[in-house]
């Protein structure tokens, strides 16, 4: 029931809508910690929300208590202080129950405290007991436009983050303040502070536009403690990783890291894109796939050829030495080789293209356990 009444397919603009306006009439100066367009923030909001809700319901805690730790701890960003929290909780209590109406009982009552108090607790205590900075802070020293809306940065930060391959970031850029946004970076943690991203444009996107068309070296960037925890075990049996679009870049990243090994499971990874211009990094995948034979990579395009603006970016074809490219939807491609279901997979893309991967692998078979995704990146 509770699950049921922040669904991300319906939900977005209603009840976390109401939320977010039952939280601000509570406590005002909590507004001044968001951006003036609260669509984003709505829309990522409800898809953690529906995901925390649904590991409580099936009565999984670990992944979700972690989640809320690294919450906590990226929070303290916006300068987020104990009685945000009791305010936060308030609110979200008076908006599930209004939402659910008639069908709060006691026994939803219970299961709605049980969560909201363990969703406060968990963030407020693991901020207060962080002893690491609010934030990071770096320099852009490249900014490449590999393709119409496709964008890799780099830069170097002030002081080296530790983050694990396969996280995410909250990246604020200067051209939009306070608005925040979720990045992967594609390598691993340097100890000089060295961090890539890749950036796609978003339809109506105000920062995604921004990063891709406007920045420039010299930019300075905020970024916040890490977050996920998409990762390989070695010791796990071999793996799939799907990426659909800038989805490679946590995959790549982890790819990279296990170059640090002499022996590692098998990995095939699928690499899709609209059109075959758009694998903007092919090129380093046959580099990292030609001296490490324990990697094969297939690339898919939506489409088979490429639109007359291609000509205007580079050419991101490799020599010889991958799969042969195919041509389709991603998730349907990758099924077309098995159903995978022996395999640690990892999926990471567009919300629509992670959902259509994961339900068309679990119809060929793959256990639904086996099948990694960020709660808020996938």
């Amino acid at each position: 029931m509770l699950q049921a009444a922040v669904d991300p397919l319906t939900a977005a603009d209603t009840v976390v809508g109401r939320f977010y306006t039952t939280w601000f009439a509570i406590d005002p100066s909590v507004r001044d910690m968001f951006p003036p367009d609260m669509t984003t923030q709505r829309a990522v909001f409800t898809r953690a929300l529906n995901w925390l809700l649904g590991e409580f319901v099936a009565q999984r805690a670990e992944e979700p208590v972690a989640f809320l730790a690294q919450l906590g701890r990226d929070h303290r960003k916006y300068g987020v202080a104990p009685r945000h929290y009791e305010s936060l909780a308030h609110a979200l209590y008076a908006t599930l129950r209004h939402e659910v109406g008639a069908a709060w009982t006691p026994a939803v009552e219970d299961a709605a405290r049980h969560a909201i108090n363990l969703m406060g607790g968990v963030m407020s205590g693991a901020a207060a007991a962080e002893e690491g900075p609010a934030w990071w802070e770096g320099t852009v020293v490249e900014h490449n436009r590999v393709s119409r809306d496709l964008a890799v940065v780099r830069l170097y930060l002030d002081r080296p983050m530790d983050y694990h391959p396969g996280q995410y970031v909250n990246v604020e850029v200067p051209q939009w303040p306070r608005r925040w946004r979720y990045l992967s970076p594609a390598i691993p943690a340097q100890p000089d502070g060295g961090i890539e991203f890749h950036v796609r444009t978003v339809s109506g996107g105000m920062v995604s536009t921004a990063v891709v068309e406007e920045t420039r070296p010299g930019d300075r960037w905020k970024m916040s403690s890490p977050h996920g925890a998409l990762e390989v075990d070695r010791d796990a049996g071999d793996v799939l990783m799907v990426a659909g679009s800038t989805g490679l870049a946590p995959l790549r990243a982890i790819i990279m890291d296990l170059c640090r090994f002499g022996v590692n499971p098998r990995v095939h990874l699928f690499f899709g894109a609209r059109y075959p211009c758009e694998l903007y990094d092919l090129k380093t995948l046959w580099e990292i796939a030609s001296t490490n034979p324990w990697l094969s990579v297939t690339p898919v395009s939506e489409y088979a050829g490429d639109p007359p603006w291609a000509s205007d970016y580079p050419d991101p074809q490799p020599p010889r030495g991958l799969h042969v490219r195919q041509t389709g939807l991603l998730p349907d491609v990758v099924t077309r080789y098995g159903g995978w279901g022996d395999r640690q997979i990892l999926i990471a893309g567009g919300p629509a293209m992670v959902t259509r991967a994961r339900a068309a692998l679990i119809a060929k078979g793959a256990p639904a356990e086996r099948i990694q995704q960020d709660p808020i990146n996938g």
